[in-house]
């Protein structure tokens, strides 16, 4: 067994389990990712993040879905991996760049808040419908580094995120990668409620930095909100900012608090 250093960060609800990973001494990844994130025989976590050299930014950030998957990117996974350079002493500014598989991402972090300009959105398909069952909806597609299905819900509290996320997720549409879903409800004008099912973790999420902006981006489009919207998650509040001219959505800044709970080392089998 060997000790492997790590700590545990958190995003506006989101945990993850965050590894200086420059040095490139993992192996076997994904299967780490799944001991690390099993909240009864691991850590616990939404994630496995690491943290890794590039030749392009100031580092590269990967993450491992707790079933083992990696996505493109994660938007509250690059808050807290930011905060993390920056206390651990990755990168000695408080503005940083970030290589991920979405492309190229910048942080800043000021005290315990932390912001980042997300790739521009793409692949926007408002009003897509299907069946679930023999119910129709309408969502609201759109990729934020990771893809997203958006659907407005009248009663949100109630709403059985686990059951339709699923279908959504697993939905024909969505093949093959299939779909992160978040439903949303309008609280005020410029603000919404969120809830959302990632993908990876198979299940509704306290909150979801990624979805934040697509949530954000869609009510911009079907609700006419500018910048900045306030997204309410159960994990806490999230400030979407945006530039928009003639349907187009550029210079989007994420927006929330981040902390590292704990710190620890995790033994490994040789």
């Amino acid at each position: 067994m060997r000790s492997l250093k790590f700590s545990k960060m958190v995003a506006t609800g989101n945990d993850f389990v965050v590894i200086d990973n420059r040095l490139n001494r993992l192996s076997r990844v994904p299967d780490l990712a799944r001991r690390l994130c099993d909240r009864k025989l691991g850590i616990g976590a939404d994630g496995l993040l690491l943290v890794e050299k590039s030749k392009m930014a100031d580092f590269k950030m990967r993450i491992l879905n707790p079933d083992g998957s990696e996505p493109e990117m994660c938007g509250n996974g690059s808050r807290c991996i930011a905060l993390f350079a920056r206390e651990k002493g990755v990168v000695r500014s408080s503005s940083m760049s970030i290589e991920t598989k979405a492309g190229l991402l910048k942080a800043k972090v000021k005290g315990s808040l932390v912001s980042i300009k997300m790739t521009d959105p793409t692949d926007i398909k408002p009003g897509l419908n299907i069946e679930i069952g023999r119910d129709a909806y309408q969502l609201h597609f759109i990729n934020t580094g990771v893809p997203h299905a958006v659907f407005f819900v009248r009663n949100l509290e109630m709403f059985d995120v686990d059951k339709i996320g699923s279908a959504i997720r697993y939905h024909k549409a969505f093949r093959p990668d299939g779909t992160n879903a978040d439903f949303i409800k309008v609280k005020s004008k410029g603000s919404i409620w969120m809830r959302t099912y990632e993908r990876g973790v198979e299940a509704e999420t306290l909150a979801c930095g990624t979805g934040a902006v697509a949530s954000a981006i869609i009510a911009g489009i079907i609700n006419g909100f500018g910048s900045p919207v306030k997204v309410y998650t159960k994990g806490g509040l999230l400030n979407i900012y945006f530039k928009k001219n003639k349907g187009v959505f550029r210079d989007v800044l994420l927006e929330g608090e981040a902390k590292e709970v704990f710190a620890g080392t995790a033994g490994l089998e040789v």
